[in-house]
């Protein structure tokens, strides 16, 4: 620690302004992980942390209320586009983090990536809405009067997120953006020795002009007491070590205040090599490779790093000899700015030295050193060419050990966050599922094999300690995209020490910002609150063909009712021979009549669909630019030739689309016969434009 001047330190961004303490204060220094040279001093003394709650609770859920989800996945598509302009920025800073160039890749475009994605998912899966539907619909009451549903709707509060130093663009991002959607203002709190890249980026997207007002704030340096003002509605999501996560629990405002908390912490990964994956096979290849990729990437400091090697008895020393070969045909340590470097240092000199006090650990408690040497300081390559085994730079090599007792209890316990993997061994599929599960619960789990007997039992017995796992061999390992990546469309959490969360996984990540809520009363009321007409609701069939109507101009519950149309045993059989659909329950009275399901012949299910086109289409050109699709068909009641069907379309639910001159529209298609009994039903999805021509 040391005292400076407020005009030295690194600022917060609060109540839309850039802000830094004033006068003297106590900041932390930053330093270069390289080279040891500060970067930035940190402090957020003097900061009104209870104000930024209340500025994000009221004019940050006012900005974000006023939009859909769509308009704010644009936003989100936008701030993307503003961090890839200026991208080069971030990658130079970046670099005084430890980060290599690929390193940065995950980080920086990675996180911009987690942008993209999920303002793609927010238009595609999400409703032009505040409010979104979840789950069927239950009929709670015979004549349709009373129903219920569930749906989710935006928590009122603030989402506090506090980030760890590895990712601190990814990390920050992949918070922010599922939230973002939901509609909740986010106070982002990055971890203090990487800070100052988030700030940056938290800085361009202020320049961009595209933060609604109060939607994104950021303090840099520590929280003191800000649990003690976060009340029912917020949300705290943490990345970082389980000891920190479970003080945070701890905390009343989260035993008892209502307050939300989901934690991604450390986790002691495993990578398990099938016992066909000999020296020599695709697999067996693909597993070293990504056991060295997982040590050096981000020099190891990664949540989903491979901790664990699980390996084949007979195959321990042939997995040691080929890391140790492909570490030195690949891995060259050094100074991120140096050409030629493929792993950097640790974070700063104090994660160095609780790197290597892990791996004394795991030395004490049986584990052999058989690839490298964590009691020397490692030669590197620095910024200017030369080489030196500097004492300022936070550099370790990487380390691989071995244990002779798979059953270490240190071994499934103790996390070396660095290059540091341990190889352990097993003899029965039984063995293997044990050690994986030892490690508590993880976020991710590699499986890699070709024998599908082998995957087929092991993976059912491990997912529930996994939050993820990799299925890796020969006819994907070109395509896959990793052990430690994880995607914006499936989970990123895991059970047990792994913390619990689920911080990616597409919609899913972002109802943990909503509330889920039961609604019952009649289709009329819950038409009203959803915006999704559900029937029973009123309908308007008296004006204008739904078809004539542009966005701008259909309503929810305007309805075409069309006459009737017998269907005749000629119908049926043209239908067949023109399909070749002769299915015996369309051609063979005595079969079909037998059949528990029928009366006897019957219409095909696909014919009835067809002529219920005929029967609802205005045929005329109009705003119905073209028919995308049908949803949740289910045909109710057969239809024998004599019978009659008639069909009520009606307009569901009305989805613009935000930059584009058309949008959706969901049908309600109800086909009833002369008996008025509901022979089939489904949604019919078309593209309307907004105005007419």
């Amino acid at each position: 620690m040391t005292t400076t001047t407020a005009t030295k330190i690194l600022p917060s961004y609060l109540r839309d302004e850039w802000w830094t303490p004033s006068g003297d204060v106590t900041a932390q220094e930053v330093r270069d992980a390289s080279t040891g040279e500060v970067v930035a001093n940190v402090s957020s003394e003097g900061a009104d942390l209870a104000g930024a709650l209340e500025y994000a609770r009221t004019v940050g859920q006012a900005s974000l209320s006023k939009l859909t989800f769509h308009q704010r996945a644009i936003i989100l598509k936008q701030m993307a586009i503003a961090l890839n302009e200026r991208k080069r920025e971030l990658y130079e800073i970046s670099a005084r983090t430890g980060a290599t160039k690929t390193d940065s890749w995950v980080d920086i475009d990675g996180g911009i990536g987690v942008l993209f994605s999920y303002s793609s998912k927010g238009r595609r899966e999400l409703p032009q809405s505040t409010v979104l539907c979840d789950g069927p619909l239950e009929p709670l009451s015979k004549d349709g009067s009373f129903l219920g549903r569930h749906i989710f709707t935006t928590l009122p509060g603030v989402a506090l997120q506090i980030n760890a130093f590895n990712f601190p663009v990814w990390g920050s991002l992949e918070k922010l953006a599922p939230a973002f959607i939901a509609g909740m203002p986010s106070i982002i709190k990055p971890a203090t020795p990487t800070g100052y890249l988030a700030e940056h980026m938290v800085r361009i997207l202020d320049e961009s002009g595209l933060l609604p007002a109060g939607a994104v704030q950021f303090v840099s340096g520590s929280l003191p007491g800000i649990f003690d003002h976060l009340q029912l509605g917020d949300t705290v999501s943490f990345t970082g070590s389980a000891w920190t996560a479970d003080k945070l629990r701890k905390h009343e405002a989260v035993q008892s205040g209502g307050v939300r908390f989901t934690a991604e912490t450390d986790s002691i990964n495993a990578s398990v090599l099938g016992p066909d994956a000999v020296a020599g096979t695709p697999e067996f290849d693909a597993f070293v490779k990504q056991l060295v990729a997982e040590m050096t990437s981000k020099a190891g400091q990664k949540c989903t790093a491979i901790r664990r090697a699980i390996v084949p008895a007979a195959l321990a020393a042939d997995v040691a000899q080929a890391v140790q070969a492909r570490l030195d045909a690949k891995t060259v340590v050094g100074d991120p700015r140096a050409d030629g470097v493929t792993m950097g240092p640790l974070a700063s000199l104090d994660q160095r030295d609780e790197v290597l006090g892990q791996v004394g650990k795991l030395v004490d408690a049986g584990g052999r050193v058989v690839v490298g040497d964590p009691d020397a300081r490692p030669e590197v390559l620095l910024a200017d060419g030369s080489r030196s085994t500097t004492e300022e730079g936070a550099f370790v090599a990487p380390v691989l050990l071995q244990f002779d007792d798979a059953l270490s209890a240190a071994l499934h316990d103790i996390e070396a966050f660095g290059p540091v993997s341990s190889l352990l061994t097993y003899d029965s599929v039984d063995e293997a599922v044990d050690l994986v599960i030892r490690g508590g619960g993880s976020l991710v789990t590699s499986v890699v094999s070709h024998d599908p007997a082998f995957v087929g039992e092991l993976v059912p017995r491990i997912a529930s300690a996994n939050g993820r796992i990799l299925l890796l061999d020969r006819d994907d390992m070109k395509t896959s995209t990793g052990h430690g990546s994880p995607l914006p469309m499936l989970m990123h959490g895991g059970p047990g020490r792994a913390g619990g969360g689920e911080e990616l996984g597409g919609i899913i990540a972002v109802k943990h910002y909503m509330q889920r809520t039961a609604i019952q009363g009649t289709p009329e009321l819950l038409t009203a609150v959803t915006g999704v007409w559900h029937s029973g609701a009123s309908a308007d069939s008296d004006g204008e063909h739904p078809f004539r109507k542009s966005l701008a101009e259909l309503r929810i519950g305007d309805q075409v009712k069309s006459a009737a149309r017998e269907v005749t045993l000629e119908d049926i059989e043209t239908f067949a021979h023109f399909t070749g659909d002769t299915f015996y329950a369309h051609m063979d009275e005595e079969a079909a009549a037998a059949n528990p399901f029928f009366p006897g012949r019957v219409a095909h299910g696909y014919l009835l669909v067809s002529f219920a086109a005929g029967l609802f289409v205005e045929p005329a050109p109009g705003p119905v630019l073209a028919n995308t699709g049908l949803e949740n068909l289910k045909f109710m009641t057969p239809v024998s030739a004599g019978d009659s069907i008639r069909v009520t379309l009606t307009a569901k639910e009305i989805t613009p689309r935000e930059t584009d001159d058309y949008g959706q529209v969901r049908w309600d298609a109800k086909l009833t016969n002369q008996d008025d009994e509901i022979v089939a039903q489904y949604d019919v999805l078309t593209m309307v434009a907004k105005t007419r021509d």
